[in-house]
């Protein structure tokens, strides 16, 4: 917990006045409490309560206070809001990029704001989830994911049922301008991608087999460097 910024912290918590009328379980503690659930897999109010209970001896030196009974965590879950650790994370975030860049030469040297896209269809049961759309004889569910390549981090992601294709989802994306997307030959769609081009940015692709296209011009590349064409 020490690698987090407290002064950052307490400006998200004083932002949006989390910790009006708390006079134990503050923000602070709740987001330690969360971090333990996510770090140790407790996916369970009342496995989160045992596990912090067996070792209560210990947890003055992790940062929580006390153990925490499973009532008042299911409230703080239900009523603090979430946009306190959202803008925290965000900050995290922004750290974590700057410190990947620095072990990663090849997304220093791009200077782009770089973005991989892709989906992978997830199989459920038949009869547990009967509302995911998938086949006749199974359910699936089709996530999204937007992945930023300046810092490893998943930057948007998208769950849709898993008859979707995955090209539905660049229309609900905000591409940004001068960034660079990366992306497989299921997204090949013309409008979709001239979309991504009056916006300025730009897009990578594999070409379809029976793509119909013409090369308008190229530019001279050195292919000792592993370029073969531009």
């Amino acid at each position: 917990m020490s690698l987090f910024s407290d002064c950052e912290f307490n400006t998200c918590v004083e932002k949006y006045n989390g910790n009006y009328k708390i006079r134990t379980f503050s923000c602070r503690d709740h987001f330690y409490v969360m971090c333990f659930e996510q770090l140790t897999y407790c996916y369970s109010l009342r496995g989160i309560e045992i596990c912090l209970r067996a070792l209560s001896n210990k947890l003055y030196h992790s940062g929580i206070r006390c153990a925490i009974s499973k009532s008042v965590l299911a409230k703080a879950n239900a009523l603090k809001k979430s946009s306190i650790y959202f803008d925290f994370a965000q900050t995290l975030i922004l750290e974590a990029r700057s410190l990947y860049v620095k072990t990663n030469p090849l997304i220093a040297e791009i200077n782009l704001m770089s973005y991989t896209r892709d989906s992978t269809t997830i199989d459920l049961c038949l009869s547990l989830f009967p509302c995911a759309k998938f086949r006749k004889t199974n359910r699936a569910i089709k996530l999204h994911a937007l992945l930023d390549l300046n810092g490893s981090i998943p930057s948007f992601i998208d769950i849709q049922n898993g008859s979707a294709h995955g090209v539905n989802l660049l229309d609900n994306l905000v591409f940004e301008t001068d960034a660079m997307y990366v992306m497989d030959l299921g997204f090949v769609d013309y409008d979709r991608l001239f979309k991504i081009n009056l916006k300025g940015a730009f897009f990578i692709t594999r070409t379809k087999v029976n793509m119909k296209c013409k090369r308008v011009y190229s530019k001279p590349v050195d292919k000792s460097i592993g370029l073969k064409f531009d």
